[in-house]
């Protein structure tokens, strides 16, 4: 529904094409409701396709919207208190957080790099920066780099749809399509490594004690 509002919205030449894109990946930044992806790629697509919007615009209301959603979860995540890190930390595995907390201590920023980028590593790793006091001169530079680098790689996608169809609507429909199929590739990928890795975590402790 997102995307084919932004379609609409650009397409008929309004003015709240920017707005709603900005609106939309904040919201998804700190809620994940709204694809926010997916509206990225909606949105070069429609850059591509019409004179409606500008490409480099649109990575740059993406990088704001995501970098600001970014910073309000960081700071619910270490000013919060309990039940805010709780909310901010629903549906998410304890060993995962315990796992980029550990992570997050040998490698600081590219942690955050790294989870802005990969599908689901977001909020993990900003509970694990909350949860270790991450000085704010630290987080917000790196926060920064991963939202443009995030906001490049989806618009990108949206941009090769758009060299494939001439219709805006297509163009976001397949730009769409795509970041949906690879955000489920990226997940299933690592939900199998994770279930890989976690007998051998188990075993080990009890090879040592045998020894």
């Amino acid at each position: 529904m997102s995307t084919d509002l932004l379609a609409s919205a650009w397409t008929d030449g309004s003015d709240i094409g920017y707005p709603l894109l900005f609106g939309l990946v904040l919201l998804g930044s700190i809620l994940p409701v709204v694809p926010t992806g997916a509206v990225v790629g909606a949105g070069a697509a429609v850059a591509t396709t019409t004179d409606h919007l500008s490409l480099p615009a649109v990575v740059l209301v993406a990088t704001a919207a995501a970098l600001a959603g970014d910073l309000v979860t960081f700071a619910i995540c270490r000013f919060g208190g309990p039940s805010a890190v709780r909310w901010i930390a629903r549906g998410q595995h304890t060993e995962r957080i315990d796992e980029v907390r550990d992570q997050f201590r040998r490698h600081g920023w590219q942690i955050i790099v790294v989870g802005r980028l990969l599908p689901a590593g977001r909020i993990p790793v900003l509970l694990a920066a909350g949860a270790l006091a991450y000085p704010w001169r630290r987080l917000v530079p790196a926060a920064t780099l991963a939202a443009l680098l995030w906001a490049i790689a989806y618009a990108l996608l949206g941009v090769l749809s758009g060299g494939i169809f001439d219709s805006p609507l297509l163009a976001t429909l397949l730009a769409t399509l795509l970041i949906l199929v690879i955000g489920a590739v990226l997940n299933l990928v690592s939900a199998r490594r994770r279930r890989h890795a976690t007998p051998v975590e188990q075993t080990t402790p009890e090879r040592c004690e045998s020894t």
